[in-house]
C-alpha cells in the first residue's frame, strides 16, 4: 500500500508530505510579514517576466526553451501548478511579441527594480531570501504565489 499524503501544514507520524507541500511550507517561512508578501506578489511576477524578457531578446526559441525547462520542474511538483505556470509564462510572453526594440533596458530596469523590491521586503521580514539557502527556490517562488491563488480560489494543486 502507497503512503498517504499528509494534510497541507505537516507531516503526521508515518505520513510524508509531497515535494511541492515541502517546498512551500519552506518558502513560507520566510514570507510571513504582509508587506513583504504584498512586495513578493508584484515582484516576484516582473523578475519572472524581466528574465523571459531578457530571454526572448536572445531569441523566442531560448525564451520558450527557457519556460518549458521550468515547466519540467512545475510538472515535477504538480501537473495542475505546471499547467498554470504553462499560462502564466504564456501571458507574460505575449507582451514581448509587440516589442521590436529597447526591450533589453527595459528588462533589466524592471529586473534590478523587482530584485530592489524583493530585498527590501526580506529586510522588513527581518529573513534572508529562500534562494540563498537553494537555489531552487529561484523557481519555487512564482509557483507559491500561484498556489496561493489556486488556494484562494479552492482550487487544488
Amino acid at each position: 500500500m502507497p503512503p498517504r499524503l499528509a494534510p497541507r501544514g505537516g507531516a503526521i507520524a508515518g505520513q510524508f508530505m509531497r515535494p511541492v507541500d515541502t517546498l512551500f511550507a519552506r518558502y513560507a517561512e520566510s514570507h510571513r510579514h504582509p508587506v513583504n508578501k504584498a512586495i513578493h506578489w508584484v515582484c516576484v511576477p516582473l523578475i519572472t517576466w524581466s528574465v523571459l524578457a531578457l530571454a526572448w531578446a536572445l531569441s523566442p526559441v531560448v525564451a520558450v526553451a527557457l519556460a518549458l525547462a521550468a515547466c519540467g520542474f512545475y510538472l515535477w511538483l504538480s501537473r495542475l501548478l505546471a499547467v498554470g505556470m504553462l499560462a502564466v509564462f504564456a501571458t507574460l510572453a505575449y507582451p514581448l511579441t509587440l516589442v521590436h526594440h529597447d526591450l533589453v533596458p527595459i528588462a533589466l530596469a524592471v529586473f534590478v527594480a523587482a530584485w530592489i523590491g524583493q530585498f527590501v521586503g526580506h529586510h522588513i521580514e527581518g529573513r534572508k531570501p529562500s534562494f540563498l539557502d537553494d537555489l531552487k527556490f529561484l523557481l519555487v517562488g512564482p509557483a507559491w504565489l500561484l498556489g496561493e491563488a489556486y488556494r484562494r480560489l479552492g482550487m487544488p494543486y
